[in-house]
């Protein structure tokens, strides 16, 4: 009964949520999108809890950066700005997208999944834009604590040659990472990179680019399965 309910009024949310807020260009859409923005997106929480942080020289980690912080962003000399929640064609992007160009910011998108094991070629691909991006660079998720501090942790492994220890502090309480819960993936991944240097060290990179497969690793998870298992070269 309560499991239904529940359900019925999560599919109400999705409908009310994606029925307006894709327009900015007028006066009244704007003023829909900005509503859609702090509802639904939660904005109104970003105004002052910012969830920003640096990982390494030049580079930065964030939730979802609002319009004024976009302007702080400038000032200190950002250059690019990650977007790891993917292009879309609601309130947040228009936002974000509106704000980079205004203040002359290079945004790329490189959608990766906060509950989910992402795929190889979003991982690699995300990667591949660190290591083309001019500096400053910011990346940021929604919440900048589960997506974002998997790429954290990325990012100390490729291009700072951190420990997987140092590395994994990424996702941690101060982020507001949860990992007993659904967000745990990014950190069972970690893990089982660690476990796999059991049968011969590899770099992180490597390792995503020739031996990553998502669907094995998410099956892994969602079975409890023991990393040091789901680390077994197949």
């Amino acid at each position: 009964m309560i499991a239904r309910l529940w359900t019925r009024v999560e599919e109400w949310e999705r409908r009310v949520r994606r029925s307006f807020g894709r327009d900015i260009e007028t006066r009244g859409g704007r003023a829909m999108a900005w509503l859609h923005y702090h509802l639904f997106d939660h904005a109104f929480l970003r105004t002052f809890w910012h969830n920003f942080h640096e990982v390494a020289p030049g580079v930065y980690r964030s939730n979802q950066p609002t319009a004024r912080r976009f302007d702080r962003y400038a000032k200190l000399g950002i250059r690019t700005v990650v977007n790891l929640r993917g292009e879309d064609k609601f309130s947040y992007y228009l936002f974000e997208k509106e704000a980079c160009a205004r203040l002359g910011l290079t945004l790329v998108d490189a959608k990766l999944m906060a509950r989910q094991a992402a795929r190889r070629d979003r991982i690699v691909h995300v990667i591949d834009v660190i290591r083309e991006a001019e500096r400053p660079m910011v990346f940021h998720c929604k919440s900048g604590a589960d997506r974002t501090g998997f790429v954290g942790a990325m990012y100390l492994l490729i291009f700072a040659g951190a420990s997987i220890a140092e590395a994994k502090k990424q996702l941690g309480i101060r982020y507001i990472h949860l990992d007993w819960t659904k967000t745990g993936i990014q950190d069972y991944i970690l893990d089982v990179f660690a476990a796999r240097q059991g049968w011969g060290e590899i770099g992180f990179e490597d390792w995503i680019r020739q031996e990553y497969d998502h669907k094995r690793l998410q099956k892994a998870f969602d079975a409890r399965q023991p990393p040091k298992e789901a680390a077994r070269p197949a």
